[in-house]
C-alpha cells in the first residue's frame, strides 16, 4: 500500500516542497509515467509524483497513478500552496470536499464536486501536531500561523487524502525554510528517516468537527492539546441552515454535509470510535437542536470539556 505524495509544476509552494523531499534522500531515479514524473522511495511505499496540471483540478489522479505505476494507494498527501485573502505567512493542512455546496454534482469553483466529500487521510491529527513541534522549534511560530483548516476544494479522489500547504504569497511559497520544515515533519511522520511510522490504530476515538470558522479555532485547540484523531472539519459556511418552519427540522445542505462527512470520515478511520465536536458558540439554539438530533441518528456522540483528551 503506497503513500502517493503529490505536487504540481504549476504551484510555487508545491515545486518547493517537492524540492524538500527530494533534498532529504532515499529516493529512486525519476520514471516518466504518462501522468507525471515519479520518485520512489527506496525504504518505505512511498511514491512522489510531480504532475503538469494544477492538483485541485486532477480529478481522479489517485486511480490514474494505481494504473501507470502498477501499484495500490493507501491514501495521497498533496503539497501545495496557500492563499488568504489577509496574506499571513501560514504552514496549515486540511481535509477536502465541498459538502454544503448547491447544487450537488456540479463542479467547484475551487475543483471538487458540489456535494461531495474526499475521505480524510488518517495523518491529519498527527501531521498537525508534527508541524507545530516542527514549527516552534525552528523559531518559524514568529513569523508563521501554525495551523489548520476545515474542510474545503477539490480534487475529487477516492483515496484518504490531506492537503500540506505554505501560504500566502511568493515570499513564503517559495522559502527554503517553510519547505524543509514541512518536508521533516513528512519524514518523521512517514518513517522516511528508518524511524517508525506514525500510524493510527483501529478502536482509537476519532473526532469530527463541526461550527466555526474556516481556521477552526475551537476544535484546533483540542487537536493541538490532546492524542485524538480527526477527520473533517466542517466550518458554519459548509452547514447551510434554512431558517425553519416552527415545528419542522430546518430546510438546507447542513444534514447532507454533516452526514457525508461522518460516512467519510468513517470510510477512513474502519474501527475507530467516532465522536463530534461543536464549536456551540458559533450555531443558534435551534440550528445546535437540529445538528444534536442528526448525530443521535447517525449514532455519534458528542463530545465536549474534560471529556476531549
Amino acid at each position: 500500500m503506497v503513500t502517493l505524495l503529490l505536487a504540481s509544476s504549476q504551484d510555487n509552494a508545491s515545486v518547493n516542497l517537492h524540492r524538500a523531499m527530494l533534498e532529504l534522500g532515499g529516493w529512486s531515479k525519476p520514471t516518466n509515467l504518462p501522468h507525471g514524473t515519479m520518485h520512489q522511495h527506496i525504504s518505505r511505499d512511498v511514491h512522489l509524483l510531480l504532475i503538469e496540471e494544477l492538483h485541485i483540478h486532477a480529478d481522479g489522479i489517485d486511480s490514474i497513478h494505481e494504473e501507470n505505476a502498477d501499484c495500490e494507494i493507501e491514501e495521497v498527501l498533496i503539497l501545495s500552496r496557500h492563499v488568504s485573502a489577509t496574506n499571513t505567512p501560514a504552514l496549515t493542512l486540511h481535509a477536502i470536499g465541498i459538502p454544503g455546496e448547491t447544487p450537488h454534482g456540479e463542479e467547484g469553483q475551487a475543483g471538487g464536486t458540489k456535494g461531495t466529500v474526499v475521505p480524510p487521510s488518517p495523518r491529519f491529527a498527527s501531521l498537525f501536531r508534527g508541524m507545530l513541534a516542527e514549527g516552534k522549534s525552528r523559531g518559524l511560530d514568529s513569523e508563521y500561523d501554525l495551523t489548520l483548516e476545515t474542510t474545503h476544494h477539490g480534487p475529487v479522489l477516492s483515496k484518504p487524502t490531506l492537503y500540506i500547504e505554505i501560504g500566502s504569497t511568493e515570499d513564503q511559497w517559495n522559502s527554503k525554510e517553510a519547505g524543509d520544515a514541512w518536508a521533516s515533519v513528512i519524514s518523521d511522520n512517514l518513517g522516511l528517516d528508518e524511524s517508525v511510522p506514525i500510524s493510527w490504530r483501529e478502536g482509537e476515538d476519532v473526532m469530527i468537527g463541526l461550527g466555526g470558522g474556516h481556521y477552526a479555532p475551537r476544535h484546533k485547540a483540542v487537536l493541538s492539546d490532546s492524542e485524538l484523531w480527526v477527520g473533517h472539519i466542517l466550518a458554519n459556511y459548509a452547514l447551510p441552515f434554512e431558517n425553519p418552519e416552527e415545528g419542522k427540522e430546518p430546510m438546507g445542505a447542513w444534514k447532507h454535509a454533516i452526514r457525508t462527512s461522518v460516512e467519510s470520515t468513517m470510510s477512513a478511520f474502519p474501527g475507530g470510535q467516532l465522536f463530534a465536536h461543536l464549536d456551540r458558540k458559533s450555531f443558534k439554539g435551534w440550528q445546535r437542536t437540529a445538528i444534536l438530533s442528526l448525530l443521535e441518528e447517525l449514532e455519534v456522540p458528542v463530545r465536549r470539556g474534560k471529556e476531549l483528551s
